[in-house]
This record gives structure tokens, C-alpha cells and sequence, in this order.
């Protein structure tokens, strides 16, 4: 455990200020995202260090296919996230407890430079890495020392200030944009459409960006929300690769998979605004 960053007190309860639901945590509980815990009154990070999955992948797999590609990166992931989406594909380690092993920044910078000359760095992955906050700081500071790279994949659930203070030590982002509807994100996702929107457009002044949405037949695959999210990223930045996956039923989701079809004509509305749309999981 290490002292979380970012927070207030409010009498003897303490606000968490590191994402938008600003949650408000009593004696020994813990915030929405289940690793930021009210200890004697000082909020405490319960996954510092703690790594649940790690593996060698190519950079496409993040995915990121305009950043380094025909690479590989060190992918390494913990446990809890800000969101319980339903359809969640790593669930039993962002709403789980899985088995995990300690590795300090330091050991981490090292094991990234032992993986061969193919491997730029780090990416922090498979849960929400910005509720690993305090690692995630610490580790891309080490491994931007060791002359790596960083890479974010994360769900852009973040507050501007802790943001901001990571952002100078990543080299990449792949934000999911889940969907462009505030009522997917509340009733789907237990989420925020807009502080997600204001991350994209925060991360593509300072960094590498690339978005993606996973197609879910019937709650955001309208042809009207694919061409808003594509002129909304447009404005932004014609030049922002937008990735199209392919859903299948998981966790609490239960709904037929997204056809190829359905992939395809996504692609075709969003292509008039971008110049690089591409289809995953297909």
C-alpha cells in the first residue's frame, strides 16, 4: 500500500479528487473503483505495485497502429476499476481478486529493458490503469529513464489536474470512447460521457491518441452516433485513428455479437471525417 494522491478530508470521511466520481469514503471503505481506501483518515492505494496479468504483446494488440508498429510492449495490469461496464472482458480482474505479485517502478523499468530489442516500454493495461495512479506515475517516471516508452490504455474516466500530472511521461494513449450517449454511459457503464470527451481532447494536445468504441448491436451502433463521434473527433483531429471492435457476449451482457456488417458500415460513416478507421476483433 502507499499514500493515494489526490484526495481531501470532509470531517472524519475523505473525498477522492483522482476521477469524476469524486467519492466520498468513510472509515476503512473504499471508493467505486475498490484500491482507494480510508485508513485512520488518509486515503491509501491498496493495489500500489500489485501486477495481476503481464505478458510480451505486439503494440497492434493494444491496439495502436500508427505508434511504433511491428513492435512489441511489455503489457502489465492490476486489479479494480472506475467502471462496471457490462459487457466488461477483463472482469475478473477489474471486479475480482485475482492473484497478483509486488514489483516496485524500479523492477518494472528493468524487466521492460530485458525483453529484447523489439520492446519500447511500458503499457498499462488490461484494468483501469488510472485508478492505479500512483504506480502507474512512479513506473513511467522509471521507465522514461531507462529510455522506454509509456503507453495508456485506459477508459478516460480521469480528473484534469491528475491527468495533466501524468501526461508529460506518455508516449501513448488507446481511449475507449464506449459510446457517444450519456445513457449508455450511465446505465451501461457507470460512467461519464463528458469528462471522457475532455480527456480525448486534453491527451491529443500532448500525446499520441488513438479511440476506440466497442460496437454493441443496438445500444450504440446507430448511424447517427457514428457520425457524431467521427466529427467530434474530427474537430479535434482528422489525423486520430478510430478503431471499430467487434463485441461478444461476456460478463452481466448476454446480446448476439456484432456482425461484420455492422463493423463495415461503421467504418464507411466514419470515413468522410477520418483518415484512419480500422475494425478489431474481426
Amino acid at each position: 500500500m502507499k499514500q493515494a494522491l489526490y484526495w481531501q478530508s470532509e470531517g472524519t470521511a475523505i473525498r477522492c479528487l483522482l476521477c469524476p466520481h469524486a467519492c466520498v469514503i468513510v472509515e476503512g471503505h473504499t471508493g467505486r473503483c475498490r484500491v482507494r481506501q480510508n485508513q485512520n483518515e488518509i486515503l491509501m492505494s491498496l493495489n500500489y505495485g500489485e501486477i495481476s496479468s503481464m505478458a510480451l504483446d505486439p503494440v497492434e494488440k493494444k491496439p495502436l497502429y500508427h505508434f511504433s508498429p511491428g513492435k512489441k510492449i511489455l503489457s502489465v495490469g492490476t486489479w479494480g476499476c472506475n467502471f462496471h461496464c457490462q459487457f466488461c472482458q477483463n472482469w475478473e480482474i477489474a471486479h475480482g481478486n485475482p492473484q497478483v505479485f509486488f514489483t516496485d517502478p524500479e523492477q518494472l523499468a528493468q524487466l521492460a529493458t530485458r525483453q529484447g530489442a523489439d520492446c519500447i516500454g511500458v503499457a498499462y493495461t488490461y484494468s483501469e490503469p488510472t485508478v492505479w495512479f500512483e504506480y502507474v506515475l512512479g513506473a513511467a517516471v522509471a521507465v522514461k529513464k531507462m529510455g522506454l516508452k509509456n503507453v495508456l490504455v485506459t477508459n478516460g474516466f480521469i480528473n484534469e489536474d491528475p491527468l495533466l500530472e501524468l501526461l508529460p511521461f506518455i508516449d501513448a494513449m488507446n481511449i475507449d470512447v464506449k459510446a457517444f450517449g450519456a445513457d449508455y454511459y450511465r446505465d451501461v457503464c457507470a460512467g461519464g460521457l463528458d469528462a471522457v470527451k475532455r480527456t480525448v481532447e486534453i491527451a491529443a494536445r500532448h500525446t499520441h491518441v488513438e479511440v476506440t468504441t466497442l460496437l454493441i448491436p443496438g445500444l450504440n451502433d446507430s448511424e447517427a452516433e457514428i457520425s457524431a463521434l467521427a466529427r467530434w473527433l474530427s474537430v479535434i483531429s482528422p489525423d486520430i485513428p478510430l478503431h471499430f471492435s467487434r463485441y461478444f457476449p461476456c460478463y452481466k451482457m448476454d446480446r448476439p455479437p456484432t456482425s461484420r456488417e455492422t463493423l463495415v458500415r461503421a467504418r464507411n460513416l466514419a470515413l468522410p471525417f477520418l483518415r484512419y478507421v480500422h475494425l478489431g476483433n474481426v
